[in-house]
């Protein structure tokens, strides 16, 4: 890394994949972006597969795929009022390489487990651990349903009222 300093971009980062989880964790970051003087950009990864021999659908297009996920995601999240600086991208590439590559110039990267565990997690892989592992910014995953009951204010915030942890919900 040179001259690279680890967390200090001005943008929370948010995998998209249309999961439960990847909504979850847009709404994490609609919390957390603001504490930490954020914007936040939504990440969406494509990747198709090359296999000789395959059959080829020539009406699909993957990146109209991709924006059409990002976008219901983004609409699931947050309504028609996705928090001011909101920006999304679609990107073709393997989803955790495309991750770590945009959490270079990341404060956060969020993304969102779909809780594959036991043997089939070993066999597939995770692109919530491979960003854990290799990502060079702090990275948070999101366990849960989307519709989860409580998704904290900020860490550390306080009730302007009191001196009580302030709590969204």
């Amino acid at each position: 890394m040179e001259n690279e300093t680890v967390g200090e971009g001005t943008r929370v980062v948010v995998g998209v994949d249309g999961s439960p989880e990847s909504v979850l964790a847009l709404k994490w970051a609609e919390t957390l972006a603001p504490a930490l003087k954020a914007t936040i950009t939504a990440v969406a990864a494509w990747h198709v597969e090359v296999v000789f021999g395959s059959y080829v659908v020539p009406d699909w297009d993957p990146d109209a795929s991709a924006r059409q996920i990002l976008a219901d995601a983004v609409r699931e999240a947050f309504g028609d009022s996705p928090p001011e600086g909101f920006s999304g991208v679609c990107v073709r590439g393997g989803a955790a390489q495309v991750l770590i590559e945009y959490g270079k110039s990341a404060q956060m990267l969020i993304v969102g487990s779909r809780g594959h565990g036991g043997f089939v997690g070993m066999l597939l892989g995770s692109v919530s651990s491979a960003c854990a592992e290799h990502a060079s910014c702090p990275v948070l995953v999101v366990h849960g349903p989307a519709d989860a009951a409580e998704v904290p204010l900020a860490a550390g915030a306080r009730h302007e009222d009191t001196d009580e942890p302030a709590r969204n919900g």
